[in-house]
């Protein structure tokens, strides 16, 4: 490509990038839309369910951040081209900005924001278009190759090489400062919002039965790398299909629930606090978590009984299933009858004792002992709604099991690294079964056989079982290399499953196996 193309795709990536940040910032600054989360969510929708899992599989946490990464690089990139185009035609250019702006119309009316979106779109194509404009007059008297000036006038200082660099690196600015502007405008006194929430103090907490510290009397001492028992809440894994976290003011949150009822209520934050507030220690975990995956957590829970909640609206007879709906339109559903017994089930508002993050559904939230997060785990809570089975969820159509109940899995933390030193080393992990929870934990080295591994079960508020255990051992580690492998039990006697078995249809199947060296 000559130098000439290469500055004009510059000052075209420069342009785009320009106007996307205006559109970003004017959507958030008079609705909170962010037109490239509006896209992204078209993409998360429109794609296979295949896709889904793999780009789940493949980038966990991060296939949020690289969604959008994607979406501002392909402007960038079609601004880029329109740089170069606009050199020789102004038609298609103009063109393929109108395209790009429907675009965001369409995107920002499918999440309910069709005016706002509107705005915001318009203003960012018309700033383009003026700023390519502009630009292209100023790179159609730039020289090409250096030399003697190739101005006729002198007094022209914005025609010379100089002049236009500054006019492009000026608009690289000004996008950055206004992209950085639309954040704070998002985020302004949203966590103030959160700070002034204040979760009720006088709550009970739920037991059940007697859970023990510790399986034997000896001192707990865990070794260094092993996950706590309760996972602090800005390492708590996060999936969902919210592009950019809702920020809700929970002073007009309210919660509705409907369907299948003797009556329709609708509840507020206050209400929630003046009912029936627990504490509950449960564990949840992503059906996309691997073998060995970091998508499981443990953190206890602050809220009011879902079937507390239920009983405001009277279910019907025929009643079977709840289902459940954030702020941004996803849905889940799950057996209204999986809330009979002694599983937990809350409308939570509290998460290890603070008001529930933003990222973790601020200001309330399900929390469903048992069952795989996409089927209950509904964050940024706005509706129930009972109703029959026949009822999908959002991730059902798309190649996800309708019944998912948490299978029984372990993880080998200990030792962090893949080679160690000869003598007694420590072996250690977490297990989960919730709901009946975790009976024993046995690990093999190599063909060797299944020896008993010591649980801790942690001394948090909660039904025994819908917490996981921290699980520990001592190998005598001799010189070459070893294959540590770990499998788990629950209460009813049902061993882990072998495995392998993939994340789809219901959740993975096997045993954590780790590789280690001893030199």
């Amino acid at each position: 490509m000559k130098q000439s193309s290469v500055t004009a795709a510059l000052l075209g990536a420069a342009v785009a990038a320009l106007a996307l940040a205006l559109g970003e910032f004017v959507g958030i600054a008079l609705g909170g839309l962010s037109l490239v989360a509006a896209v992204g969510d078209v993409v998360v929708d429109l794609a296979p369910g295949w896709f889904v899992r793999w780009m789940i599989g493949l980038l966990g946490a991060a296939q949020k951040p690289a969604l959008l990464t994607g979406v501002v690089l392909l402007v960038l990139a079609v601004g880029a081209g329109t740089g170069i185009k606009a050199r020789s035609a102004q038609g298609p250019v103009g063109a393929a900005y109108v395209v790009f702006g429907l675009v965001g119309v369409i995107a920002a009316a499918r999440s309910g924001s069709a005016l706002v979106g509107l705005v915001a779109a318009s203003t960012a194509v018309m700033a383009g278009l003026f700023a390519l404009r502009r630009g292209v007059g100023l790179l159609a008297v730039v020289p090409v190759e250096d030399g003697h000036s190739p101005f006729e006038d002198p007094r022209d200082k914005v025609a010379s090489r100089r002049g236009f660099l500054t006019y492009a690196s000026g608009m690289t600015l000004a996008a950055g400062v206004i992209g950085f502007g639309s954040r704070l405008v998002a985020d302004r006194g949203t966590e103030q919002m959160r700070r002034q929430v204040a979760i009720p103090r006088v709550r009970r907490t739920v037991t059940d039965k007697p859970s023990p510290t510790s399986s034997t009397e000896v001192p707990w001492a865990p070794p260094p790398s092993l996950t706590p028992w309760t996972t602090p809440n800005d390492a708590f894994y996060r999936i969902d299909t919210a592009l950019v976290v809702p920020k809700i003011d929970p002073d007009s949150w309210s919660l509705r629930i409907d369907g299948m009822v003797e009556r329709e209520v609708e509840i507020t934050l206050t209400d929630l606090f003046a009912m029936n507030v627990i504490d509950s220690a449960v564990t949840l975990a992503c059906v996309s978590n691997e073998v060995g995956g970091q998508l499981v957590g443990n953190a206890v829970w602050t809220g009011v009984p879902l079937l507390d909640v239920l009983e405001l609206a009277g279910p019907m007879e025929l009643a079977e299933q709840v289902m459940a709906w954030s702020v941004d339109s996803f849905s889940a559903g799950f057996p209204l009858s999986a809330l009979g017994g002694d599983r937990t089930a809350l409308v939570a508002f509290g998460m290890n004792g603070e008001p529930l993050p933003f990222r973790h559904g601020f200001p309330a939230r399900l929390v469903v002992a048992g069952l795989y997060g996409y089927v209950s785990a509904v964050k940024w809570l706005e509706r129930i709604e009972l109703t029959t089975m026949d009822s999908d969820g959002y991730w059902i159509p798309r190649g996800w099991a309708k019944e998912a109940p948490i299978k029984i899995a372990s993880r080998i933390d200990v030792p962090l690294r893949s080679q160690t030193t000869q003598g007694s080393q420590a072996v250690a992990g977490v297990a989960w079964a919730p709901v009946d929870g975790v009976a024993a934990v046995e690990l093999a080295i190599d063909d060797g056989p299944w020896a008993p591994c010591r649980l801790e079960r942690g001394s948090g508020p909660g039904r025994d079982g819908e917490a996981w255990v921290q699980w520990f051992t001592v190998w005598d580690a001799e010189p070459g290399l070893h294959h540590l492998r770990v499998r788990a039990w629950d209460r009813n006697g049902l061993i882990q499953p072998p495995g392998p078995k993939h994340i789809a249809p219901d959740g993975a199947e096997g045993y954590h196996t780790r590789r280690v060296f001893v030199a």
